[in-house]
C-alpha cells in the first residue's frame, strides 16, 4: 500500500486529468459503436465509471494528506495566463460523490432505461465530464466551458425517453439555463474588464485593488455572475423549473441531476470564499446576507413543497430544493464551524435525494402493477384513493385469514428500509448522517463562548431564524415522507410483491451503504470537513499554490543521460 501512495504522488498532478479525460474518451468511443452494440456500450461505460471512481478516491486520499492544493497547468503556461486545474479537499470530495452517484445511476439504468434511447450512455459520460471539470477548474473561462458541456448533455438526458411531459419540461429547462448562461457571460465579461483576469486565484488578489469608483460596478458584476449560479442552485424564486424538470426525467437521470444543484452551491462557495473573503478590503463578505436570506426562503419553500407534494418524484425534487437552501443559508453566515457541518451534510443529503429518485421509479412500477387502477397522483383529491379507504376486511385476505404476522416480501421490505433511511436523512433524525450534519450546524449556530474566557456570544435574529428553519424543515419533511411511506407501503395491501431487478437493487443498496458508511465514519468525515472549511476561510494557501505553480521547461526535451551515446 505505501508503494501505491508513493506512485500516486509521483503521478500527481497528471491524475487530475483522468476524471475529465476518461468520460470524454469513453463517450467519443461509444459514438463509434452502432446501435446494436448496446451491451458493449454498457460494459465500456461501467468500466470507465469504476476506474474513474477509483481515481477519485485516490485523489481524495492524496488531498487529505497534502494541505497544499494540487495544480495542473494546462498547456504548461503559468497562471493567470494559462488555464489551470486545481485539486483541494473540497473538489476531491465532490469528485468522489459525483462518480459514486453516477456509477449507481448507470447500473440502475441497465435494467431498462437505456433501451428507450440510442445515446443514453454517451450523454451520460459527457454529463460526467462537465461535472468533473466544473469541480476541478481554476478559472472562470474553463468553468463556463464545462458548464455548457454539462448543460448540453443534460438537455439530451432530460428528453431521454420522449413523451409530452419530458418535452415540455425540457423546453422550460433549456430556456432558464440559456438565461443563466447569458448572465454567466455578462458577469464574467464585467469582471474581466475590471480586473483583467479570469483566474480565480488571481481574482482574489485583484478584488481588494479595485478603485473605490469601480466598487459598485464590481459588486454588480459579482451579483450578475452569482445569479447564474443561484439559478443552478435552485434558489427561490428562480427554482420553478426544477421540480417539473427533474420529475419528468427518467429515474437514473433524476439521480444524476441531484448533483446539478450542488454544482451551483459549490461554485458559489468557491468564488465567494476566494473573491470576498475577510481580506477582500471594502468588498469583504459581500453578498453574504443575500445568500443567507435567499437560502432560508428556499428552505421554507422546499419544505412546504414537500408537504404539498403527492408524487414521489415531486417529493424528491422539493427535497433537493430544501437541501440546496440549507447549504446556501449556511454559506452566507461565513462561519468556519458552520461550514464544516454544511460540508458534512452535503454528501449525505445529495445521496438521499438520489436514492429517492431511484426508489420513486421502483415504487411507481409497483403501484401500477396491482389490481387497483385508481390514480394515486390525482392532484384534486390525492387522499381519496381506493387503496386508502378504510374497509371492514383490512386485516383479512381473500380467505378471511388474518394478515398480521405474514412475512413481508423481500423486495417490499428492501424498498421500505431504503425509504426509511432516506426519511431519516432528509428529515435529519438520529442516528444517521443527516442528523449529525444538522447537529453540527446547530452546535455552530449557538456557541456558548466565542473563545476561552470571552463573554457569552448572543445569537442574532438571523441565527434564530435559521435555527428554527433547520428544525422546522426537518419536521415538515418528516410529515411528508411519513405520509408517502404510509401511502405506498402500509396501505398497499392489495398489491402483488414488487419486481426489482438485480441491477436496480444493487444501485439502491450501494448508495444506501454509502450513507451508512458516512454515518459510521462520522468522526473522520467531520475532521476532513473541518479542515476543508478552514482552508476555504483561509484561501491564501489556494492562491499561493495556483500563482506560484511554474511550468516545466522543455518537458519534451531529452535528459543529458538520454543524449549521451
Amino acid at each position: 500500500m505505501p508503494d501505491l501512495w508513493l506512485w500516486l504522488g509521483t503521478w500527481m498532478p497528471h491524475l487530475m486529468l483522468v476524471p475529465i479525460l476518461l468520460p470524454m474518451t469513453t463517450g467519443a468511443l461509444m459514438l463509434l459503436l452502432k446501435e446494436e452494440h448496446q451491451r458493449s456500450k454498457i460494459m465500456l461505460s461501467t468500466l470507465s465509471l469504476v476506474l474513474g471512481l477509483v481515481v477519485a478516491i485516490a485523489l481524495l486520499h492524496w488531498s487529505s494528506q497534502h494541505p497544499t492544493p494540487g495544480v495542473y497547468l494546462s498547456g504548461n503556461w503559468a497562471a493567470p495566463f494559462g488555464i489551470s486545474l486545481v485539486l483541494d479537499r473540497l473538489s476531491a470530495l465532490m469528485l468522489v460523490l459525483t462518480y459514486a452517484i453516477a456509477l449507481a445511476a448507470s447500473v440502475f439504468a441497465m435494467a431498462r432505461w437505456y433501451k428507450v434511447g440510442v445515446h443514453f450512455y454517451v450523454l451520460f459520460q459527457f454529463q460526467l465530464m462537465g461535472l468533473a471539470g466544473a469541480f476541478l477548474t481554476g478559472d472562470l473561462f474553463n468553468l463556463f466551458v464545462f458548464f455548457e458541456i454539462m448543460l448540453a448533455a443534460s438537455y439530451g438526458l432530460l428528453l431521454h425517453g420522449s413523451g409530452r411531459l419530458r418535452v415540455q419540461a425540457g423546453l422550460h429547462y433549456v430556456a432558464i439555463n440559456l438565461v443563466a448562461s447569458s448572465l454567466f457571460l455578462i458577469g464574467t465579461s464585467m469582471l474581466y474588464g475590471l480586473t483583467g483576469t479570469l483566474n480565480m486565484a488571481d481574482l482574489a488578489q485583484q478584488i481588494p485593488l479595485v478603485v473605490e469608483a469601480d466598487r459598485a460596478l464590481l459588486h454588480s458584476a459579482a451579483g450578475i455572475l452569482a445569479t447564474a449560479f443561484l439559478i443552478k442552485a435552485a434558489v427561490w424564486p428562480v427554482n420553478f423549473w426544477l421540480v417539473p424538470g427533474y420529475s419528468a426525467a427518467t429515474a437514473p437521470v433524476g439521480a444524476l441531476f441531484a448533483l446539478m444543484t450542488k454544482v451551483g452551491v459549490y461554485t458559489l462557495l468557491r468564488l465567494w470564499t476566494l473573491m470576498f473573503s475577510s481580506s477582500a478590503g471594502a468588498s469583504a463578505l459581500f453578498g453574504g446576507q443575500w445568500l443567507m436570506v435567499g437560502g432560508m426562503v428556499t428552505m421554507l419553500v422546499g419544505a412546504i413543497g414537500m408537504l404539498a407534494a403527492t408524487r414521489l418524484t415531486y417529493l424528491a425534487g422539493y427535497a433537493a430544493i430544501t437541501s440546496s437552501g440549507t447549504l446556501l443559508a449556511a454559506t452566507g453566515f461565513g462561519e468556519p464551524a458552520l461550514l464544516a457541518g454544511l460540508l458534512y451534510y452535503l454528501p449525505s443529503s445529495t445521496l438521499a435525494v438520489a436514492i429517492l429518485f431511484l426508489l420513486a421509479d421502483a415504487i411507481d412500477r409497483w403501484r401500477t402493477h396491482g389490481t387497483s387502477q385508481i390514480d394515486l397522483d390525482d392532484e384534486e383529491a390525492p387522499f381519496l384513493s381506493h387503496e386508502l379507504l378504510v374497509t371492514d376486511h383490512m386485516n383479512l385476505d381473500d380467505e378471511e385469514q388474518a394478515l398480521i404476522g405474514r412475512p413481508i416480501p423481500a423486495a417490499a421490505a428492501f424498498l421500505g428500509l431504503a425509504f426509511l433511511l432516506c426519511t431519516l436523512v432528509v428529515a435529519g433524525l438520529p442516528p444517521l448522517s443527516g442528523f449529525l450534519g444538522k447537529l453540527a450546524m446547530l452546535t455552530a449556530l449557538l456557541p456558548l463562548t466565542s473563545a476561552v474566557g470571552s463573554p457569552l456570544l448572543l445569537p442574532t435574529a438571523s441565527t434564530w431564524i435559521f435555527f428554527a428553519l433547520l428544525i422546522g424543515s426537518g419536521l415538515l419533511a418528516l410529515i411528508a415522507l411519513t405520509r408517502a411511506g404510509i401511502r405506498h407501503f402500509w396501505a398497499a395491501h392489495e398489491r402483488a410483491a414488487p419486481e426489482i431487478r438485480l441491477t436496480e437493487g444493487l444501485a439502491i443498496a450501494a448508495l444506501t451503504a454509502l450513507v451508512l458508511a458516512f454515518t459510521i465514519h462520522a468522526p473522520s468525515a467531520l475532521q476532513y470537513t473541518s479542515s476543508t472549511a478552514a482552508d476555504l476561510h483561509n484561501p491564501q494557501g489556494y492562491i499561493d499554490a495556483v500563482l506560484q505553480a511554474r511550468p516545466i521547461p522543455n518537458p519534451g526535451a531529452a535528459s543529458p543521460e538520454e543524449k549521451a551515446p
